[in-house]
């Protein structure tokens, strides 16, 4: 795209968010130049996935994002709470309920993410799993193998608890180990010869660890939706501009063509 188009597309898209503000005031105006917080989980950091929306975003409206990461729980706080304006979620089942109770609203599905199940390759004949997490997970728990769980809050923390329901299983001290965060996920996994939940999209965007790799994707279970929502408490003037745009086609089509991603089906 060359310069004047995308100097005519961003004078588009603020003249579009203007519009929607009913005859902004000159206050209102003025915080358009302030920076929008955009709360993420930090696996939507680490995976590039954020960072590439943002930049994106503002290149195509000169408006810029403040991104703000945390746990998936901490984020949908904030947001609730104000501290953030906008908040990019993978945690579907919490965000869900947020939204019902009134508390964040203007939810869309932006991309799909997924889970992956990541342990040492020498597991991969022996478990025999393919694409079924549930047989992985119940496989491991057999012959207590290390597992290690996401950190507290996360969204693959969070989505965790169903897949062990669905393979009949308790977690159990003396193999499972909890609240580990991503960043130092695969050091600590390896160092244990553990499995452990990852998101793909972080798993693809980190360094390896020789002897380590995917043991099981592609389950249905796995699936991870993000979605985006904008707080009741504050009001950026931008705020449905952004979620207007990552919730079209141009926002859509960037995430999903994000490696670990893909488009939601229709």
């Amino acid at each position: 795209m060359n310069s004047i188009h995308r100097i005519h597309r961003r004078q588009l898209l603020v003249a579009a968010c203007l519009s929607t503000l009913g005859g902004a005031s000159t206050a209102q105006r003025r915080s358009m130049e302030e920076p929008m917080r955009l709360g993420v989980d930090h696996a939507l950091m680490r995976s590039g996935l954020a960072p590439a929306l943002e930049r994106s975003f503002e290149l195509d409206t000169g408006i810029s994002l403040r991104l703000t990461s945390g746990s998936a729980v901490d984020v949908l706080e904030a947001t609730e709470l104000g501290e953030t304006d906008v908040v990019l979620s993978n945690a579907p089942l919490l965000d869900s309920q947020i939204e019902k109770q009134g508390l964040l609203h203007d939810r869309h599905l932006i991309t799909m993410g997924s889970l992956v199940l990541v342990g040492p390759t020498v597991l991969a004949k022996p478990l025999d799993a393919r694409n079924d997490v549930v047989l992985a997970l119940q496989r491991l728990a057999d012959v207590k193998n290390p597992f290690i769980g996401s950190a507290p809050g996360s969204g693959t923390q969070l989505a965790e608890p169903a897949l062990w329901r669905a393979a009949g299983v308790v977690p159990n001290k003396d193999w499972y180990q909890s609240g580990v965060d991503d960043a130092s996920m695969l050091s600590q996994a390896a160092a244990l010869k553990a499995c452990f939940l990852m998101e793909l999209g972080v798993w693809l965007n980190q360094p390896k660890v020789k002897g380590y790799g995917i043991l099981v994707d592609g389950d249905a279970r796995l699936s991870i939706p993000v979605h985006v929502l904008r707080s009741f408490r504050v009001n950026h003037p931008a705020g449905k501009l952004l979620v207007s745009w990552l919730a079209g086609p141009r926002g859509k089509r960037l995430a999903s063509g994000m490696r670990g991603y893909s488009a939601p089906k229709s």
